[in-house]
């Protein structure tokens, strides 16, 4: 299996864009409203706190959940990342303080019972969505540059990278989806083949700094405009410069591979005037 099967495999089921995952915690306290009004209605005051209380740890532990799911999401697309932080954890301790003092001070039980209702919470937060992702991906130095600079900038490509499969959601045409789908694609596997040899990132730099930012700021704009207006010479324009990013993608890539030399400075020239000649840029 090849590093992007491993990389797929991976992520299978961590969270996907607009997932429902960890939502459920925003609709499980929803009971916690009418008892709230209830408990004020009857002038008791420590229920109606306790309510309150309950229902706000659960919006916060909600709010945790899904931002460490989503950070769990980049980490695993990512070659190259730092540890996220603890996101989940503390979504999971939350929720598990929450429910033990709904079930002690709100519903009355005894302290035995109201521990075991927070271990059962403690427990269903981990099976439902583990915990937070404990070790770094690491890179080693290369050339000058330091292994967390050249994790950093990988880190930094791989969220262009997103973002260009997010505008090309955006993006109405079965033809053009395909095309930018191969160039995430293809520029994943670069990424891939830079963190399993730094020693390539010296020389390219200005593919991640200029060339993938360039690519995103045409996808984007491109996107922009094919919302607002239907134009032929818009998308046959866009059509041609995807045909030359694609071009260089996989010939940037065989000539790492075959030679291990990287030097994209002549074809960024190029795809740059064509840009502009197209009225892309």
């Amino acid at each position: 299996m090849d590093q992007l099967e491993k990389l797929k495999q991976s992520v299978s089921d961590t969270l996907q864009p607009y997932s429902p995952r960890g939502l459920l915690l925003y609709f499980l306290p929803i009971a916690l409203i009418p008892a709230t009004f209830i408990a004020l209605g009857k002038g008791h005051v420590l229920d109606v706190l306790v309510n309150a209380a309950g229902f706000a740890l659960y919006m916060v532990a909600g709010w945790c959940l899904r931002k460490g799911l989503q950070a769990e999401y980049v980490y695993g697309r990512s070659r190259i990342a730092g540890r996220p932080k603890p996101l989940k954890t503390i979504a999971a301790i939350i929720t598990t303080l929450a429910t033990g003092m709904i079930a002690w001070l709100g519903a009355g039980h005894s302290l035995p019972v109201a521990l075991t209702f927070a271990g059962g919470a403690f427990l269903g937060m981990y099976f439902s969505y583990g915990f937070d992702p404990r070790d770094e991906k690491r890179i080693t130095a290369a050339y000058g540059y330091s292994g967390d600079e050249i994790r950093q900038a990988l880190e930094n490509s791989a969220r262009t990278i997103r973002n260009i499969e997010r505008a090309n959601e955006r993006i109405r045409n079965a033809e053009l989806n395909k095309r930018l789908e191969r160039i995430c694609e293809a520029a994943d596997n670069i990424l891939a083949d830079i963190a399993a040899d730094p020693r390539d990132y010296r020389r390219a730099r200005k593919f991640l700094n200029v060339y993938l930012d360039g690519v995103l700021q045409v996808t984007q704009g491109y996107a922009k405009s094919h919302q607002q207006t239907h134009s032929g010479e818009l998308e046959q324009n866009f059509r041609n410069v995807l045909d030359t990013i694609e071009t260089v993608f996989q010939e940037q890539r065989q000539k790492l591979l075959e030679e291990d030399v990287f030097d994209l400075d002549v074809k960024i020239e190029v795809l740059n005037t064509q840009l502009k000649r197209e009225g892309i840029l």
